[in-house]
């Protein structure tokens, strides 16, 4: 065994953890981070749970959590959580959420799982490994046919300045409209991913790049044979400034479409 593979091991370990956790509690009381921005209890205990599993395990991997911030190794390794990606959806009752923990080596995602428990979905990612979903491999879709293409766009900004974020993203939906099949929007960049990684998706938009939303499902997506690129169309990585996964058959007519959308 690999490394990486013992690793992915460890990382699967950490999210059954999560998931068993967060089965077994309701959300909580709400915390609020910012305009319509929010934390439940149960995302601040699943942080601390997996955060103080992987800290036995691997205590020298660093490890970085969207609740409570970074927490220092001795190398370039990484474990980054999202304990709860889609916290709307998950406070409101709809289904469409997940556990999301990657592995990053500097810049560069290299393993993740991502849990949906309540689509009874799991899928695990190591770089050159390949990706499975409950354990089967899965690839990205065949589409080649913009006409034919089924689209995730992003959530739209709230906050500070969210009007002027917005105006790509309103710009790409007028784009988008006329020339694909559908657009859809869930709420989940986690799962965002992961279905284009299965092939159920074509394509997810996303003009940003919380490393915790997406450390995992950028590698998932990747290794089952997704073009993930940031808005230049180079190989997307922690730093990006958006992350864009795209079926390899309609990347060449997505991408200018994007490019365009971000220069109107």
């Amino acid at each position: 065994m690999t490394e990486l593979s013992r690793l992915l091991e460890i990382a699967e370990g950490a999210v059954a953890v999560a998931a068993g956790l967060v089965e077994s509690r309701e959300p909580g009381a709400l915390h609020f981070k910012g305009d319509r921005d929010m934390a439940s209890d149960t995302d601040i205990a699943v942080e601390q749970a997996v955060r103080e599993h992987l800290a036995k395990v691997t205590p020298q991997i660093a490890f970085l959590g969207e609740e409570e911030g970074a927490h220092p190794g001795e190398g370039e390794l990484s474990w980054v959580l999202d304990p709860i990606d889609g916290t709307v959806n998950y406070v409101h009752g709809v289904p469409l959420w997940g556990i999301s923990l990657g592995l990053v080596d500097g810049n560069r995602q290299v393993a993740g799982v991502l849990d949906f428990p309540m689509l009874g979905t799991r899928y695990l990612a190591a770089e050159g490994c390949g990706v499975t979903r409950n354990g089967e491999p899965i690839q990205v879709s065949k589409c080649t046919e913009l006409s034919e293409a089924l689209v995730m766009a992003g959530d739209f900004a709230v906050g500070t300045d969210a009007a002027e974020k917005n105006r790509p993203r309103f710009a790409l939906i007028d784009l988008l409209v006329p020339r694909v099949q559908r657009v859809r929007m869930l709420g989940s960049a986690a799962l965002h991913l992961a279905l284009v990684a299965d092939g159920s998706l074509d394509a997810a938009i996303m003009f940003s790049n919380k490393p915790w939303d997406t450390s995992a499902g950028a590698i998932i997506a990747r290794e089952a044979g997704a073009v993930v690129v940031d808005l230049d169309g180079t190989p997307h990585d922690v730093a990006s400034a958006a992350t864009i996964a795209l079926a390899p058959g309609v990347s060449d007519e997505l991408l200018p479409l994007i490019q365009q959308a971000v220069a109107q």
